[in-house]
């Protein structure tokens, strides 16, 4: 994994705070007839400038006329309130244990009164912009124009720069935007205004692999390996569920219908959504690939959405406000960044949509990175996002070893396995029974990342073998589906489901507990770790485990 977004992503820190301070331009607007105002003096968001500014040489400004599409995402109402409800949907001991809300409910509740959307839409418009339609939890909004238009609303500069370290060129606004003072309040995050984070994908291919031949790791096998052949109520393969996939890349079917013909498989055919415009870049084809096989491998029945929006910090906010605003049961992210990598602005509107996303039920999983302890390359230890926000079920990697016939023979933790200790998010409350620092650990749990045991997939017209926790992430996601498709009660909130059962006299049945390897800093042990989490699961006594 690299500094810069990759595939496993995740930004905005715990909540866009507003600072109360006038610009020093001293800039003022009336708002239209429509909301008749006084003038009003403009507030700056802080934290909205990202970081490698401060190490970058400027090397122009961006013409005027360049097309820049921004993501706003509004405060949500009551923030204290959202948390004591998560964390009594999220208590087994609770009565409101698991009785989650819908996207409506969500809206009404914590989402911006139309008040406040009108009166955005309405000054935005006035600055000449374009205004979409408020996502379906009231917590962004899709805005369009040119760059001058830009800088005109949400006064600031957008320029050019290069960083000091290497070649990286990118935008990013000059300062802080500002926004009326009666606004202000109101926005957590204005996302788009630079292109310096490209998120990562946490893939890591075989040697060699490519090929036509096929070698790696198979349905029948990984089915096997983890348990997953044994029949319920007729098939533990996933069908009435459906899996959400992030990508911020596109794809061809044709390497999906091959991969299902090889394997004698009949999913049914993977919808796109797009999100933020959506994209054609095929750069990562390869991680969309993996993470549409890997489902359809484990979870044949499940319906697979595939969620395409630009590599970019508006197609990232965009992206995750459609996938909580559809309320999609289970969520795979193989996309990332080091977690220091976000404006905190940023990480705060995407920890509001993960927060969404647990208050819904949603179980969310997001490779915890393939870079081991220092998953920003600096020497140091750190961890990706947004495997490290506590919403989410950081998936972290193992070498798994089976017989011939794919019979389990043990898991060992992964050198790759991103792992370690946030420096942004606090310790959460399921993890106190296994942390007793102020930071949260990830990853959550594990499964088969090493490239040296990776999955058959079939990418760009061959096949080929592909590892790293682009495979996990995908991995925990399908089971997942299993689990809905074959238990009453859905997994939900998959950190609260995961703790309770690892802490339980199940653990030792439900999961395979990775005791050995390390990922640099770590090293696995018995139980809880840095490097593999819980573990992987055992899928049938996972699920017996919790049918009681």
């Amino acid at each position: 994994m690299t500094s810069r977004k990759h595939r496993r992503s995740r930004k905005k820190a715990v909540a866009g705070v507003v600072a109360l301070a006038v610009s020093a331009t001293g800039a003022a607007y009336a708002f239209s007839s429509a909301f008749a105002a006084p003038v009003s003096a403009r507030v700056a968001l802080s934290h909205d400038v990202v970081a490698a500014v401060t190490h970058s040489t400027e090397t122009g400004k961006v013409a005027s006329s360049k097309k820049v599409a921004v993501t706003v995402s509004f405060t949500p109402r009551d923030q204290t309130g959202l948390d004591a409800f998560i964390a009594k949907v999220a208590d087994p001991k609770a009565t409101q244990y698991k009785h989650y809300l819908t996207v409506k409910q969500f809206a009404s509740r914590y989402g911006a009164t139309a008040t406040t959307v009108a009166k955005t839409t309405t000054y935005l418009k006035s600055q000449g912009l374009t205004v979409g339609t408020v996502s379906a939890n009231h917590l962004s909004l899709g805005v369009s124009g040119s760059a001058a238009k830009v800088e005109k609303a949400f006064g600031t500069t957008l320029a050019k720069y290069r960083e000091n370290s290497g070649k990286h060129t990118y935008f990013a606004n000059t300062a802080a935007p500002t926004l009326p003072a009666d606004l202000a309040p109101e926005i957590a995050d204005v996302s788009g205004l630079n292109d310096y984070a490209k998120y990562h994908r946490n893939t890591e291919k075989a040697p060699h692999a490519s090929s036509k031949a096929v070698s790696g790791l198979t349905p029948t096998k990984a089915r096997k390996a983890y348990n997953l052949t044994s029949t319920i109520s007729g098939g533990y393969d996933g069908t009435g569920s459906t899996v959400g996939l992030l990508e911020f890349s596109a794809f061809d079917q044709s390497d999906i219908d091959t991969y299902d013909s090889q394997f004698s498989l009949s999913p049914s055919t993977p919808t796109v959504v797009n999100a933020g415009g959506g994209t054609t870049d095929t750069s990562g084809q390869d991680e969309v690939d993996l993470d549409i096989e890997v489902v359809q491998a484990l979870a044949p029945g499940a319906d697979i959405k595939v969620y395409e929006a630009p590599n970019s910090d508006a197609g990232e906010t965009a992206v995750y406000a459609k996938l909580v605003s559809d309320n999609v049961p289970v969520i795979s992210i193989s996309w990332g960044i080091n977690e220091a990598g976000e404006t905190s602005s940023n990480r705060t509107a995407l920890n509001t949509d993960f927060k969404e996303a647990a208050a819904q039920g949603q179980s969310v999983y997001a490779a915890s990175g393939d870079n081991g302890s220092d998953d920003a390359g600096t020497g140091g230890t750190s961890v990706d996002f947004p495997a490290a926000d506590p919403y989410v079920t950081g998936t972290g990697g193992t070498k798994l070893t089976t017989t011939s016939t794919g019979t389990y023979t043990k898991e060992t933790g992964w050198t790759g396995s991103g792992g370690g200790v946030s420096t942004l998010f606090a310790t959460p409350a399921y993890q106190s029974s296994v942390n007793t620092g102020s930071k949260r650990t990830v990853p959550d749990v594990s499964a088969d990342a090493d490239p040296a045991s990776g999955w058959a997939v079939h990418s760009g017209g061959s096949w080929g073998v592909i590892g790293g926790t682009s495979g996990a992430a995908p991995n925990w996601a399908a089971f997942t589906a299993v689990y809905n498709s074959e238990v009453s009660t859905a997994f939900g909130y998959a950190n609260s489901t995961i703790y309770t059962l690892a802490s339980s006299s199940s653990y030792s049945s439900a999961f395979h507990d990775v005791t050995s390897g390390s990922n640099g800093s770590f090293s696995s042990a018995t139980g809880y770790d840095k490097v593999t989490g819980w573990g992987s699961y055992n899928g049938a006594n996972f699920i017996a485990a919790e049918l009681g």
